[in-house]
């Protein structure tokens, strides 16, 4: 095969064993890569119920047909598995140069099943797999666990995916960090890891896999660079450029104190432009990207530093660990996104979980005493900070916040659940459906909760422009306003999270410019399939529908397809609080609307007949 090793390493911890699983150019032409993968394997191998934090979980680890290439945005990988967070799917795409590393390894794919009883780490290099003792690794920050596997094995240029104390103690949020940067941020991936005492998996590799029509690579290579306006903006800021976060305020997207406030005081501190002209000393990128939209950021000052290891904040994290805790510190926000790198925290949950416990404490859900003396208020950055380290270790109030917003809800009561900003238990990013009324939609309904990724952006489709050219080849091709939750909107914000998902089974970054008929182009040229946008459609609708199997299978109902009820409401103060309320009726309708879409009835189980049409039937 072209574009594919064929070869999945498959890892038991329990017996210390390593194995190869063979792939046919059938089953990848079905479910592509990344997050196809992920859902036919989670599907097949996990048993109904089962503890995410016990050893019957498993962790899946896969790549896609474009990854290893000298290409843009093609440096993804799909880590999934039961989630510890929401009880359901957990999938997170991430970047750097693991993934690369992997793949020229000569693996597409790694399932990592069973527990240690001890500490270990996994030693890949040119397709030998050896699971090595890593008890002086354990307890160690990431930077210094690459640092020491590294010399352990000889090689500087070895890549690890490795977790640090959020993973090992299993904070319900702990990510899985690609490179000392890169999170596979969502839903508890890196507590699977941790549950399972595995430290880190360590790459080396040396060939390129083959492709049909090696030639494109350097064609889209050089259209790339040759069309640099396109990326310009990314390449200069990344993520969370200053008139961007501004104009959220405005238009109620950017959260502010737990998702409660129209008005942010000094929200101009805590922009990407802020960044650059304060802390940033350098942009990266991820492997073979000309696009290097990765702040580094350097802070050495009296009782405050930030190593550049660590990159620096996105967007998300500007947001997280600012606004929504209502802090507009600067260097207290990159100190804590560095923190979460070290630990392998989600910065997006962490900052939540956080501004949620902030809100508890000052209505009285929380006191002083509960808290051990930490004033967890709103603005307060000294907490924030203080906050991170004691989730990471589970130490006093950390280990009730690290169970995330929806457990601390539970637990706490007192109407919190009112304010407890998550769908399916996985915390709300930082875009609120108050202001992109689809993306609500997506919210309530994705597989793995609020993800902004799989998503659609209203604001970008209000008006003639890149958003709108993307999907006019798949029937979309007037604007629509923000806050329209019609038919017609339904449809566009179905095609488009359909193309999003389809670049995370290919592999394929956002916020490279690629246009969703070139990522087709790269597949059907690099395998040599003659694959078509409704075949490319009905992988997509087979790897959902998946998904949305194995949740209806953990106990999930339509009931579950739903927002906290402080997305019904307006913000207090600022020019947000007199936008439109976001509707509950409208909301419904639009689900109902994208269950028919499916081929699911009106409780959103797929029919009989779709599953058979799919294919998957052996799922039902």
């Amino acid at each position: 095969m072209f574009g594919y090793n064929g070869k999945i390493l498959r890892v038991n911890l329990t017996n210390g064993t390593t194995s190869v699983d063979n792939l046919d150019e059938v089953f990848c032409r079905k479910y592509i890569g990344g997050a196809g993968f992920v859902a036919y394997y989670m599907m097949k191998e996990l048993a109904p119920k089962i503890d995410p934090l016990g050893p019957e979980n498993k962790l899946f680890i896969m790549t896609g047909p474009l990854v290893g290439y000298a290409l843009s945005g093609n440096a993804r990988n799909c880590v999934g598995c039961k989630s510890p967070l929401t009880g359901g799917v957990a999938k997170s795409e991430v970047g750097g140069f693991w993934n690369a590393e992997l793949k020229h390894a000569g693996f597409d794919g790694i399932i990592v099943e069973g527990k240690s009883p001890k500490p270990v780490y996994i030693s890949i290099k040119d397709g030998v797999a050896e699971i090595k003792d890593a008890s002086k690794f354990w307890g160690m920050e990431t930077l210094d666990t690459e640092k020491g596997i590294r010399k352990e094995l000889g090689d500087d240029h070895v890549r690890l995916m490795m977790i640090g104390q959020g993973g090992e103690n299993m904070v319900r949020f702990a990510c899985v960090i690609n490179d000392l940067k890169e999170a596979a941020g969502r839903g508890g991936t890196g507590a699977v890891m941790g549950s399972k005492n595995l430290k880190a998996i360590a790459v080396r590799g040396s060939k390129q896999p083959d492709a049909a029509d090696p030639d494109v690579i350097a064609e889209y290579r050089n259209w790339l660079t040759a069309n640099k306006a396109l990326h310009a903006a990314m390449s200069d800021l990344g993520t969370g450029a200053g008139p961007g976060m501004i104009a959220g305020v405005a238009q109620g997207n950017l959260p502010i104190h737990n998702f409660s406030k129209g008005e942010f005081p000094g929200v101009e501190k805590t922009t990407a432009t802020a960044v650059k002209e304060t802390n940033r000393i350098d942009m990266e990128g991820c492997y073979a990207c000309v696009v290097r939209c990765k702040k580094v950021v350097k802070i050495d000052k009296p009782g405050i530093k930030v190593d550049p290891e660590y990159g620096g904040p996105e967007y998300e994290a500007l947001a997280s660990l600012g606004s929504t805790c209502g802090v507009n510190d600067l260097d207290a926000i990159c100190k804590a996104n560095e923190r979460c790198n070290a630990y392998s925290l989600d910065a997006i949950s962490a900052g939540v979980a956080v501004a949620f416990a902030m809100e508890c404490y000052e209505k009285g859900l929380l006191t002083s005493k509960d808290t051990g003396g930490l004033e967890l208020k709103f603005g307060n950055a000294a907490s924030l900070m203080k906050a991170i380290e004691l989730v990471a270790r589970r130490e006093g109030i950390g280990d009730l916040i690290a169970e995330g917003v929806k457990k601390m809800s539970e637990k706490l009561g007192g109407g919190s659940a009112a304010f407890a900003m998550h769908a399916k238990g996985l915390e709300y990013p930082m875009h609120d459906p108050r202001a992109k009324a689809a993306l609500g939609l997506g919210y309530a309904t994705n597989p793995h909760g609020a993800d902004h990724c799989m998503n659609m952006h209203d604001t970008a489709f209000m008006a003639p422009g890149p958003g709108l050219n993307n999907i006019k080849p798949y029937g979309v091709y007037d604007p629509l306003p923000a806050d329209d939750l019609s038919p017609k909107k339904v449809w566009m914000w179905h095609m488009y999270q359909n193309l999003m998902l389809y670049r995370d089974m290919a592999m394929m970054c956002m916020f490279v410019p690629w246009q969703p008929e070139q990522i087709a182009d790269m597949v059907r040229r690099v395998t040599g399939w003659n694959l078509g946008s409704v075949e490319m459609m009905r992988s997509v609708d087979r790897t959902l529908t998946l998904f949305r199997l194995f949740n209806l299978r953990e106990g999930f109902t339509d009931a579950d397809d739903k927002l906290p009820d402080r997305t019904f409401q307006l913000h207090i103060g600022g020019p947000a609080s007199k936008l439109k309320p976001y509707s509950r009726d409208a909301l419904d309708k639009a689900r109902l609307y994208f269950y028919s879409l499916m081929g699911w009835n009106n409780k959103g189980v797929p029919t009989p007949e779709t599953l058979q049409a799919l294919d998957i039937d052996w799922a039902k």
